[in-house]
């Protein structure tokens, strides 16, 4: 995935998917996500591998408005040399971090891990300085040349923090004290004259009622603390030091002025 700054300061976001499906499915998303499709482009590869060189299939030019660097160019072109497609998204102020979290779920391939892949299968990757070849027939020609320092932006993924929050259950123990009644029946023998004022033989009915305490137990959940994950965006001015090079000529004429004798 990549980005760079483009003239009107708008912010380039792309990515790379191994089909058109894939591709679809990311463009769908960051419309669905409030992003114009006119800010939204497509590059379509060619025909799984073909041979043809990028600058006879069409897709060359396409890239070249990326304001990508030369070797994520020639890195992107061979994705799509083999089939693959480019999603380019112009993002304005505050819709960057939007953009590269769509793209990044959306099936895109990690263009690092895929062009360490095809060099393993022999692609060279890019190249710079290859020669001009030149006919017998043709005038003899060194071109003078000049190196510009363009300097674009990549973007790196340095790592996730994910925060999963799952449920342990921990067995704990309280102690209560619990009150029990209990209700006895106690017979024991006697042998008195009725006293004043005891009635005989009415019927009567003596209840009492047992009652005990038991454990109750109810639970109350409680927030106890807070995760928060936070991304914080901060700018820094980096300054890119590098050398360029220039072709210089110098003419040594050992011709002789025509009419005049050498002695």
């Amino acid at each position: 995935m990549n980005d760079a700054n483009t003239l009107n300061a708008k912010r380039v976001v792309t990515a790379f998917f191994r089909n058109r499906e894939d591709a679809d499915q990311a463009v769908e998303a960051l419309v669905d996500a409030g992003f114009d499709r006119d800010q939204i482009s497509v590059v379509a590869g060619g025909e799984a591998g073909s041979q043809q060189p990028y600058e006879e299939m069409g897709f060359w030019e396409a890239l070249k408005e990326l304001f990508l660097p030369d070797e994520d160019r020639h890195t992107y072109a061979e994705g799509l040399r083999r089939g693959g497609y480019v999603v380019a998204v112009r993002t304005a102020a505050g819709e960057y971090d939007q953009a590269l979290l769509i793209l990044d779920r959306e099936g895109t391939v990690d263009l690092g891990e895929q062009e360490s892949a095809w060099r393993s299968e022999g692609w060279q990757g890019y190249q710079a300085g290859v020669p001009l070849a030149a006919g017998d027939n043709r005038d003899q020609v060194i071109p003078v040349t000049e190196e510009e320092l363009r300097v674009g932006k990549r973007d790196v993924s340095h790592g996730r923090v994910r925060v999963r929050s799952y449920v342990v259950e921990t067995p704990v123990e309280e102690e209560v004290s619990l009150r029990e009644e209990r209700v006895e029946v106690e017979r024991r023998p006697v042998d008195r004259p009725l006293a004043a004022g005891e009635r005989a033989f009415d019927e009567r009915t003596l209840e009492v009622e047992e009652r005990a305490e038991e454990a109750v137990v109810s639970k109350q959940a409680r927030v106890k603390e807070e995760v928060i994950l936070k991304k914080r965006s901060d700018d820094r001015t980096e300054k890119v030091a590098d050398t360029v090079r220039s072709t210089k000529v110098e003419v040594d004429d050992a011709r002789q002025p025509r009419g005049t004798i050498r002695r």
